[in-house]
């Protein structure tokens, strides 16, 4: 299913939006091309778990890590510097992906493809269409829920 988002605002809109389907355990992997709007839809996801602290990408320290309230947490992962599985073993990832009690959203997915559950992870694509323009393409489940929300 896909999703038409025409500004930032609508972007982060779908990501709070998003954050009321998510549960603990679960893995969003987003998948896109620079400045697809990746970190605006983690940003909304954030700000609809509740968290308020700035949340920007993680492209430098690869994961950030936020206190959602209620007590769980929110992995933010960005892969676009790790080379492989291999590299991504070697920092740890194994203790952020479907951890029971965080909700992980994994930006360049692709790199670590082969640690991604097949079924256990939600795909979302963003294609950039133009100056504000974004395409979410979604599973349709989530799609449909997103649409009516």
């Amino acid at each position: 299913m896909q999703i038409s988002s025409h500004s930032e605002e609508e972007t982060l809109g779908l990501g709070m939006a998003l954050a009321r389907l998510v549960r603990p355990g679960m893995v969003v992997a987003l998948h896109g091309d620079l400045g697809a709007g990746k970190t605006v839809l983690s940003r909304g996801v954030a700000r609809g778990l509740g968290i308020t602290e700035p949340v920007t990408s993680p492209t430098f320290t690869v994961v950030q890590e936020y206190r959602v309230p209620g007590g769980i947490w929110f992995y933010h992962l960005d892969m676009y510097r790790i080379t492989d599985e291999q590299a991504a073993l070697a920092f740890g990832i194994e203790d952020y992906l479907f951890a029971a009690n965080a909700i992980a959203l994994v930006e360049w997915p692709e790199r670590i493809a082969g640690l991604l559950r097949t079924g256990a992870v939600v795909d979302i694509t963003l294609i950039h269409a133009g100056e504000d323009r974004r395409w979410l393409e979604l599973p349709d489940d989530i799609g449909a829920r997103l649409a009516r929300a």
